[in-house]
Protein backbone atom coordinates (compact mmCIF):
# COMPACT_ATOMS: atom_id res chain seq x y z
CA UNK A 1 0.00 0.00 0.00
CA UNK A 2 1.61 3.17 -1.02
CA UNK A 3 1.26 5.91 1.54
CA UNK A 4 0.86 8.37 -1.34
CA UNK A 5 -2.66 9.91 -1.49
CA UNK A 6 -3.81 8.23 2.11
CA UNK A 7 -6.31 9.39 4.84
CA UNK A 8 -5.30 7.90 7.84
CA UNK A 9 -6.69 8.50 11.32
CA UNK A 10 -4.71 8.15 14.47
CA UNK A 11 -6.01 7.04 17.66
CA UNK A 12 -3.74 7.18 21.26
CA UNK A 13 -2.91 8.24 24.56
CA UNK A 14 0.08 10.92 25.30
CA UNK A 15 2.39 9.50 22.76
CA UNK A 16 -0.07 10.07 19.81
CA UNK A 17 -0.53 13.63 21.55
CA UNK A 18 2.43 14.61 21.05
CA UNK A 19 4.23 14.38 24.74
CA UNK A 20 8.03 14.24 24.67
CA UNK A 21 8.54 16.05 21.31
CA UNK A 22 9.55 19.63 20.84
CA UNK A 23 7.18 20.34 18.10
CA UNK A 24 3.60 18.87 16.60
CA UNK A 25 5.40 18.50 13.64
CA UNK A 26 7.78 16.20 14.79
CA UNK A 27 4.75 14.04 16.58
CA UNK A 28 5.35 10.65 14.01
CA UNK A 29 2.18 10.55 12.91
CA UNK A 30 2.93 14.23 11.20
CA UNK A 31 5.50 12.97 9.87
CA UNK A 32 3.77 10.16 7.94
CA UNK A 33 2.65 12.60 5.59
CA UNK A 34 5.55 15.14 5.74
CA UNK A 35 8.28 12.49 5.18
CA UNK A 36 6.40 9.78 3.70
CA UNK A 37 3.48 11.20 1.41
CA UNK A 38 0.38 10.83 3.05
CA UNK A 39 -2.42 13.35 2.31
CA UNK A 40 -4.33 13.92 5.61
CA UNK A 41 -3.34 12.99 8.88
CA UNK A 42 -5.25 13.47 11.85
CA UNK A 43 -4.33 12.82 15.11
CA UNK A 44 -6.74 11.35 18.09
CA UNK A 45 -4.36 11.55 21.01
CA UNK A 46 -5.47 12.26 24.39
CA UNK A 47 -3.00 12.22 27.64
CA UNK A 48 -3.66 9.53 30.03
CA UNK A 49 -6.15 7.95 28.54
CA UNK A 50 -6.62 3.78 28.39
CA UNK A 51 -8.43 1.23 26.36
CA UNK A 52 -10.45 -0.46 28.85
CA UNK A 53 -13.04 1.76 31.21
CA UNK A 54 -11.55 3.03 34.40
CA UNK A 55 -13.62 2.42 37.61
CA UNK A 56 -12.45 4.92 39.94
CA UNK A 57 -12.42 8.86 38.60
CA UNK A 58 -8.74 9.71 37.98
CA UNK A 59 -8.00 13.23 38.96
CA UNK A 60 -8.02 14.68 35.37
CA UNK A 61 -11.49 13.99 33.82
CA UNK A 62 -10.09 13.89 30.68
CA UNK A 63 -7.84 10.90 31.00
CA UNK A 64 -10.96 8.51 31.62
CA UNK A 65 -11.98 9.56 28.05
CA UNK A 66 -11.44 6.01 27.06
CA UNK A 67 -10.71 4.40 23.52
CA UNK A 68 -13.79 2.73 23.46
CA UNK A 69 -15.78 6.00 24.24
CA UNK A 70 -14.14 8.11 21.90
CA UNK A 71 -13.55 6.34 18.44
CA UNK A 72 -16.69 7.19 17.38
CA UNK A 73 -16.03 10.37 17.45
CA UNK A 74 -13.21 10.00 14.48
CA UNK A 75 -13.85 11.39 11.25
CA UNK A 76 -15.12 8.65 9.18
CA UNK A 77 -13.56 9.09 5.86
CA UNK A 78 -10.37 7.06 6.56
CA UNK A 79 -8.25 4.96 4.68
CA UNK A 80 -6.47 3.67 7.25
CA UNK A 81 -6.58 3.45 11.52
CA UNK A 82 -4.20 3.12 13.45
CA UNK A 83 -4.19 2.23 17.15
CA UNK A 84 -1.64 3.01 19.53
CA UNK A 85 -2.56 2.47 23.16
CA UNK A 86 -2.20 0.01 26.44
CA UNK A 87 0.81 1.28 28.41
CA UNK A 88 -1.76 3.46 30.53
CA UNK A 89 -3.75 0.48 31.18
CA UNK A 90 -0.38 -0.91 32.42
CA UNK A 91 0.84 2.41 34.45
CA UNK A 92 -2.52 3.77 36.01
CA UNK A 93 -6.05 1.92 35.06
CA UNK A 94 -7.60 -0.50 37.17
CA UNK A 95 -9.19 -2.55 34.99
CA UNK A 96 -9.19 -6.34 35.64
CA UNK A 97 -7.24 -8.27 32.27
CA UNK A 98 -10.53 -10.22 32.12
CA UNK A 99 -10.75 -13.20 29.53
CA UNK A 100 -10.43 -13.49 25.80
CA UNK A 101 -14.76 -14.36 26.26
CA UNK A 102 -15.06 -10.59 27.80
CA UNK A 103 -17.04 -8.66 25.45
CA UNK A 104 -17.69 -5.19 27.84
CA UNK A 105 -15.51 -2.62 27.85
CA UNK A 106 -14.96 -2.78 31.80
CA UNK A 107 -12.32 -5.55 31.45
CA UNK A 108 -8.77 -5.11 29.25
CA UNK A 109 -9.48 -8.15 26.95
CA UNK A 110 -13.62 -7.32 26.84
CA UNK A 111 -11.79 -3.36 25.60
CA UNK A 112 -10.11 -4.24 23.28
CA UNK A 113 -12.70 -6.84 21.73
CA UNK A 114 -14.94 -3.96 22.15
CA UNK A 115 -12.37 -1.15 20.36
CA UNK A 116 -11.13 -3.40 17.57
CA UNK A 117 -14.79 -4.80 16.16
CA UNK A 118 -16.14 -1.09 16.58
CA UNK A 119 -13.59 0.06 14.27
CA UNK A 120 -14.45 -2.91 11.83
CA UNK A 121 -17.73 -2.11 11.18
CA UNK A 122 -16.99 2.10 11.12
CA UNK A 123 -14.26 1.59 8.47
CA UNK A 124 -15.33 -1.46 6.96
CA UNK A 125 -13.54 -0.69 3.35
CA UNK A 126 -10.35 0.91 5.64
CA UNK A 127 -6.87 -0.89 6.72
CA UNK A 128 -7.01 -1.11 10.93
CA UNK A 129 -3.32 -1.24 11.94
CA UNK A 130 -2.91 -2.41 15.95
CA UNK A 131 0.61 -0.96 17.41
CA UNK A 132 1.92 -2.79 20.27
CA UNK A 133 3.07 -0.14 23.75
CA UNK A 134 6.87 0.42 23.49
CA UNK A 135 8.99 -0.59 26.43
CA UNK A 136 9.26 1.99 28.68
CA UNK A 137 11.62 1.50 32.17
CA UNK A 138 8.95 0.45 34.99
CA UNK A 139 7.46 -2.39 32.46
CA UNK A 140 8.37 -5.24 34.75
CA UNK A 141 6.55 -3.95 37.91
CA UNK A 142 3.50 -5.90 39.00
CA UNK A 143 0.47 -4.10 39.20
CA UNK A 144 -1.71 -5.13 42.20
CA UNK A 145 -4.06 -2.82 42.61
CA UNK A 146 -7.64 -3.05 40.98
CA UNK A 147 -6.95 -7.29 40.23
CA UNK A 148 -7.11 -10.41 41.62
CA UNK A 149 -3.99 -11.92 43.37
CA UNK A 150 -4.00 -14.44 40.15
CA UNK A 151 -4.09 -11.20 37.95
CA UNK A 152 -1.27 -8.89 38.59
CA UNK A 153 0.17 -8.30 35.03
CA UNK A 154 3.60 -6.21 33.73
CA UNK A 155 3.39 -4.38 30.11
CA UNK A 156 4.10 -7.26 28.31
CA UNK A 157 1.16 -9.38 29.51
CA UNK A 158 -1.06 -5.94 27.45
CA UNK A 159 1.11 -6.55 24.85
CA UNK A 160 0.62 -9.95 24.31
CA UNK A 161 -3.27 -9.35 25.23
CA UNK A 162 -3.26 -6.71 22.41
CA UNK A 163 -1.64 -9.41 19.79
CA UNK A 164 -3.87 -11.88 20.44
CA UNK A 165 -7.10 -9.79 20.02
CA UNK A 166 -5.67 -8.25 16.93
CA UNK A 167 -4.97 -11.83 15.50
CA UNK A 168 -8.22 -12.75 16.45
CA UNK A 169 -10.22 -10.21 13.83
CA UNK A 170 -6.99 -10.55 11.45
CA UNK A 171 -5.28 -7.34 11.84
CA UNK A 172 -2.28 -6.23 10.70
CA UNK A 173 -0.16 -5.31 14.06
CA UNK A 174 3.40 -3.43 13.88
CA UNK A 175 5.04 -4.91 17.66
CA UNK A 176 6.86 -2.06 18.31
CA UNK A 177 7.38 -3.72 21.49
CA UNK A 178 9.85 -5.96 19.71
CA UNK A 179 11.06 -3.91 16.59
CA UNK A 180 11.12 -0.95 17.44
CA UNK A 181 15.04 -0.85 19.13
CA UNK A 182 13.71 1.47 21.85
CA UNK A 183 14.24 0.39 24.93
CA UNK A 184 14.96 2.89 27.88
CA UNK A 185 16.35 0.66 30.54
CA UNK A 186 19.71 0.52 27.88
CA UNK A 187 20.98 3.79 29.32
CA UNK A 188 22.24 5.25 25.74
CA UNK A 189 18.57 4.54 24.12
CA UNK A 190 17.09 6.74 26.89
CA UNK A 191 19.12 9.22 26.50
CA UNK A 192 18.95 9.57 22.65
CA UNK A 193 15.70 8.67 22.33
CA UNK A 194 12.77 8.54 25.67
CA UNK A 195 14.59 10.69 28.62
CA UNK A 196 11.88 10.44 30.55
CA UNK A 197 11.91 6.34 30.38
CA UNK A 198 8.46 6.11 28.57
CA UNK A 199 7.65 8.98 26.47
CA UNK A 200 9.84 9.54 23.03
CA UNK A 201 11.53 12.72 21.89
CA UNK A 202 11.52 13.73 18.40
CA UNK A 203 14.22 11.70 17.49
CA UNK A 204 11.92 8.17 19.04
CA UNK A 205 9.16 9.27 17.31
CA UNK A 206 10.94 9.47 13.72
CA UNK A 207 11.29 6.01 13.94
CA UNK A 208 8.33 4.88 14.84
CA UNK A 209 7.45 6.97 12.13
CA UNK A 210 9.68 5.39 9.88
CA UNK A 211 8.76 1.68 11.36
CA UNK A 212 4.87 2.58 10.63
CA UNK A 213 5.63 4.08 6.90
CA UNK A 214 7.61 0.61 6.49
CA UNK A 215 4.70 -1.22 8.01
CA UNK A 216 2.32 -0.03 5.99
CA UNK A 217 3.73 -0.20 2.67
CA UNK A 218 3.56 -3.88 2.85
CA UNK A 219 -0.03 -4.55 3.34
Amino acid sequence: MELKGLKINFLGDSITEGAGVSTPENIYWNRIKTTYGAEVVRGYGIGGTRIARQKKPSAEPRWDRDFCSRFGEMDDDADVVVVFGGTNDFGHGDAPLGQMSDRTVDTFYGACHTLFEGLINKYPDATIVIMTPLHRCNEDNLRGDGYKESEVADLLTYVNIIKEIAAYYSLPLLDLWSVSSLQPKVEIIKQKYCPDGLHPNDAGHAIIASRLAGFIKTL
